[in-house]
């Protein structure tokens, strides 16, 4: 017998032990698409890439497929919650009356809280003196979460206040995005455990295997002190934001300094994510506020993230372009929400609401201001108004629904913010905050966007927008 003779039915037992794992590895995916993806597309495509691409197509769904974190995440918070998130649902605001209230606490699963806004802080200007001032008068302890963190000169004076604070016996956590605050090298991350300040880096990690969690960050910024006052928004840290000092890419934004039983639910965000970090649960007395001031609007945490079942920023907003009935106001520096966003806004303007959306005139990432001018042209068709604001690059975060409801914090409306980030809003039922917030978003609209600028762009700016627009699920 010769050689070819005894190779053949090995090769044909490789050829068949081949493709009987090809069909076992596309039909795990399968599987697992069709029960664990919400999106048909989703599902059919991953499906397809499995069957039509032996081995390659499930190893690939089983880098970036697969949602790792939120099983994950439920296993660090496990069942019951935290000591702080129990005491984040005491002195509740009580029952309403008013339909999205009621609706975003079925979303949520939270009671709204008597909070109250005493300062709305433009830029970094106004915002970092008001923190640092916040960070010197600690008692207890601060936590500070956020996306970006640099060692320049604004950074270094938070570094300083930190590092000072933990000296005197405050309990001091930080938490700073792994990718965001610089993947390679963090150097205020460095400085701070120089330091001695305790410190963590959110989903960081340089081995290949984890390399799909890159896209789910931590886009929170949080400041709390003494359990007792918050400040959230957009506002990073970093010297692009002090205007006075006149950057070379300066960013202007809006921030929030908050009181009240609120505060609670945003220091309890602050503990999931920390707890998810280290492991380490912050739920002794150092920090809890001692004693609330009760009064104050109703208000409540809306906390998202790709480790819920739900996507409970998305259906908030549904929740709240669906209960207009005159005026629906956004501020939002990368406007790319998905087709149910698109539709539920056309009907609120086909129903006579007043749309008005607001983006920066010149984008930062250019490809999502190629993006917009491909996904707009049906809202402007519907009625909707939307609107440029001038430099320096608008980063605001606003919504106001009526002039009687209003969303702030750090979810911007596009893929990223509403699907993969971990971001905190805080929802107000406060016509006061409203009518300002509104007032603010009024003052951006004087350069507004049309149908006929969109028509008469050139044929290879259309292409060129369009093309951009297949990315939007990654920009």
């Amino acid at each position: 017998m010769d050689a070819a003779a005894l190779a053949s039915p090995l090769l044909d037992h490789g050829a068949l032990l081949l493709t009987l794992a090809h069909f076992a590895s596309a039909f795990a995916v399968t599987l697992h698409a069709l029960f664990g993806k919400r999106e048909v597309a989703a599902a059919i495509g991953w499906i397809g890439l499995a069957w039509l691409s032996p081995f390659f197509g499930p190893f690939l769904y089983l880098c970036l497929g697969i949602n790792r974190v939120k099983r994950r995440a439920q296993r660090l918070r496990g069942p019951e919650g935290s000591t702080l998130q129990g005491a984040a649902r005491k002195g509740r605001a009580g029952k309403s009356d008013h339909s999205l209230q009621n609706a975003v606490g079925k979303i949520t699963g939270i009671d709204c809280l008597p909070g109250r806004v005493t300062d709305v802080l433009h830029c970094g200007d106004e915002t970092y003196p008001r923190m640092l001032e916040a960070i010197a008068g600690a008692q207890k302890s601060i936590i500070l979460a956020t996306f970006i963190f640099r060692a320049d000169a604004a950074g270094e004076r938070f570094i300083a206040a930190l590092a000072e604070a933990h000296r005197r016996g405050v309990a001091v956590r930080v938490l700073i995005d792994g990718f965001g605050g610089g993947f390679l090298r963090s150097h205020a991350y460095h400085r701070l455990r120089e330091e001695g300040v305790p410190v963590a880096r959110y989903l960081h990690s340089l081995l290949p295997w984890k390399m799909p969690l890159l896209d789910l960050r931590l886009h929170k910024k949080i400041i709390v002190v003494d359990g007792a006052v918050a400040f959230i928004g957009g506002v990073n840290i970093g010297a692009e934001n002090l205007l006075a000092t006149k950057p070379p890419e300066p960013v202007c934004d809006v921030h929030f300094r908050i009181e009240g039983p609120v505060v609670g639910q945003i220091a309890a965000s602050f503990q999931d994510d920390w707890s998810f970090t280290t492991g380490e649960s912050l739920d002794g007395p150092e920090w809890l506020a001692e004693d609330h001031d009760v009064s104050g609007a109703p208000a409540r945490v809306v906390a998202s993230g790709p480790d819920q079942s739900v996507d409970p920023l998305v259906l908030v907003l549904l929740a709240a372009i669906s209960s207009a009935k005159r005026t629906i106001k956004v501020a939002t520096p990368y406007f790319l929400p998905d087709e149910q966003i698109l539709t539920a806004l056309q009907l609120a303007a086909l129903r006579g609401v007043g749309v008005d959306i607001v983006m920066p005139s010149v984008n930062n990432h250019r490809l999502v201001g190629w993006a917009v001018y491909a996904h707009v042209r049906p809202l402007l068709k519907m009625g909707c108004r939307l609107w440029r604001s001038p430099p320096p690059f608008d980063h605001s975060k606003l919504m106001v629904v009526d002039d009687e409801w209003c969303l702030v914090g750090s979810a911007n409306w596009d893929a990223r913010s509403l699907r993969l980030n971990f971001e905190l809003t805080v929802e107000f039922h406060d016509s006061d905050l409203a009518r300002r917030l509104g007032a603010i978003i009024e003052g951006k609209l004087t350069d507004p966007i049309t149908v006929a600028e969109i028509d008469g762009r050139w044929g290879i700016v259309k292409i060129r927008d369009a093309a951009a627009r297949l990315l939007m699920p990654y920009l």
